[in-house]
Formats: structure tokens, C-alpha cells, sequence
């Protein structure tokens, strides 16, 4: 992908020009010409503008040959009430790069089951964040098409291995949320990676026996853990921590275990692309995904 590209943002949520104003002076310093988004600036209660509107915008990014990367401005929710209506003829003709997490994990998902890689990574209203550097050079290297790598210390309940698959995943919520849909991707033979942010911890339990039950995870060819901020928890304590509770049901199968990759809801949140070729190797040293 050449250099002097156009980038668009998309919002999730109600954004305003100056809160990606930081992400626009990085993008440029890239070699990118960045357009902002009809939806920037817009709100319909807790939306970046009505869901016509939002449509509308991403439709236009996805039509025009002249924007090589989208990158939606920020989280929360809302891209599973429009991706149903997006219509991805154009952009299969001319295909380009989307970037995002958590509530982009939608997209991630349906661009994966059609056939065609994605960004996981961080997201313009978070450029700026103490702590996001290494965030944003891998946001680079996925950008650009260079190698990726992202690594996590050992942790007591890695299980050692190499495995190589496709790239699936995100959010946990949202994986268990398209189940089911047109926008889920299939498991099988991949490298599934999972994150998610402010849940109580038996809901956690109750997406992973989902995922268990459903078969989903029978057929990976390994797992990767990033991070499970801000869990709660009831007045009763569950007993178990999040990286416990996935471990209680990773122990059924024998594929490789990685914990505590820096990708999620921390300033830390490094790229991975999404359907390309990945290589876990978990071992004494820690866990790796290479790209």
C-alpha cells in the first residue's frame, strides 16, 4: 500500500474534531491526507449521529476508491446495528484497510467472513495516551503491511506451543454477541486472541461456556489472552479471576495458551491484523504472535 493515501474516520460514539485532532497530526506525519467523517461531531442520544447518518458515512468510505483506511474514531456501541445494511460490493473491487477495537470488533468479524483482513488496533481518540507509544508503532506496521509481532511475559497459566492459523477475534462481548449472525467468522484452525473491558466476571464465564458449548472452541488451533480490564464482580464473589475462569475451560483442549498480550482496553494496545497468517509460540520465555 503506497504512503500518500487518504484516511477517513468513522465514529462509534459521539466525537468531535478536537479529540482527533492529535490522531489527525499523526496520520499525517504517516504521509496520509486524512478526511474526517460526515459522522464526526454528530449525536443522536448515545450515537455519533442517527444510524442513517452512520450508515451513510461508512457506506460513502467504502465506496470511494480514493480512501485506502478507515479507522474508526472510537468504541462503545452501536456497528452491529449498521453492518447488516453496509454493502461491501464496492470495497471487494477496491479493498481497504478498517481499524478499530472493542465495538469494531463487529467489523473485524464480517470483513473476516467475507474473506478480507482487518486492523485490531488502537483507536484516534486514544493517539494521545500515556503509556500507547509501542500502540501506536504496531498500529504502523499493520498499517503499512510490515511485519507484526506482539509479545506477553510468561504467566503461570500459559500452555507451551506453537501453533499457526488465521488471526480471529476481539472482544468477547461482541464475538458472543454475532453469534449466530452473518458476521461470524469460523474458529476452526485459527488463532483465536480475546480481550474485554468492565464485565462481571460470571458473565465472563457464561460467553466462555457459550463458546465451549457451541463447539467454537474445539477446533483452534491456539488461544490468545490479552487484556480483561476493570472485571467486576457481585457481593458474593464469583472465586475466580477472568485469565482463571478462561483457564477452567482452555484445560478441556490441547492447543497453546498465551496470557497478558498487550492488546485491549489499556493504553497498550498493540496491533494485530486480523485474517492474516499468525504464529503463537508459547514457551519459558513468554508468548509470541508473529505476523
Amino acid at each position: 500500500m503506497a504512503r500518500q493515501q487518504r484516511g477517513r474516520r468513522n465514529s462509534r460514539h459521539k466525537t468531535g474534531a478536537a479529540e482527533v485532532e492529535f490522531a489527525r497530526q499523526t496520520l499525517v506525519g504517516w504521509g496520509l491526507d486524512v478526511v474526517l467523517g460526515e459522522s464526526i461531531g454528530a449525536a443522536s442520544h448515545q450515537f455519533a449521529g442517527t444510524d442513517e447518518l452512520r450508515h451513510r458515512d461508512f457506506q460513502r468510505q467504502l465506496d470511494d476508491p480514493s480512501i485506502r483506511a478507515i479507522f474508526c474514531a472510537r468504541g462503545g456501541y452501536g456497528t452491529a446495528r449498521l453492518v447488516d445494511e453496509l454493502d461491501f460490493r464496492a470495497f471487494a473491487e477496491n479493498p481497504k484497510w478498517v481499524a478499530g477495537f472493542s465495538d469494531v470488533t463487529v467489523l473485524n468479524s464480517h470483513l473476516l467472513h467475507l474473506g478480507y483482513q482487518s486492523i485490531h488496533g488502537v483507536m484516534p481518540v486514544l493517539f494521545g495516551q500515556e503509556g500507547g507509544e509501542a500502540a501506536l508503532a504496531s498500529l504502523h506496521h499493520a498499517l503499512f503491511s510490515e511485519p507484526v509481532v506482539c509479545e506477553a511475559f510468561a504467566h503461570e497459566l500459559n500452555r507451551p506451543g506453537t501453533a499457526s492459523g488465521e488471526l480471529v477475534g476481539g472482544n468477547l462481548s461482541l464475538l458472543h454477541t454475532i453469534t449466530g449472525t452473518s458476521s461470524q467468522a469460523t474458529f476452526a484452525g485459527r488463532i483465536l486472541f480475546l480481550e474485554d473491558l468492565d464485565e462481571y466476571l460470571y458473565h465472563i464465564d457464561r460467553m466462555l461456556l457459550h463458546l465451549h458449548r457451541s463447539g467454537q472452541l474445539a477446533g483452534l488451533a491456539g488461544l490468545a489472552i490479552g487484556h480483561f480490564s476493570q472485571m467486576r464482580d457481585n457481593a458474593v464473589p464469583f472465586g475466580q479471576s477472568a485469565y482463571e475462569i478462561i483457564d477452567h475451560y482452555a484445560q478441556r483442549y490441547h492447543f497453546p495458551v498465551g496470557y497478558g498480550f498487550p492488546v485491549g482496553h489499556e493504553a497498550d494496545n498493540q496491533a494485530l491484523v486480523v485474517g492474516r497468517l499468525t504464529t503463537l509460540t508459547v514457551d519459558a520465555a513468554g508468548s509470541r504472535l508473529v505476523q
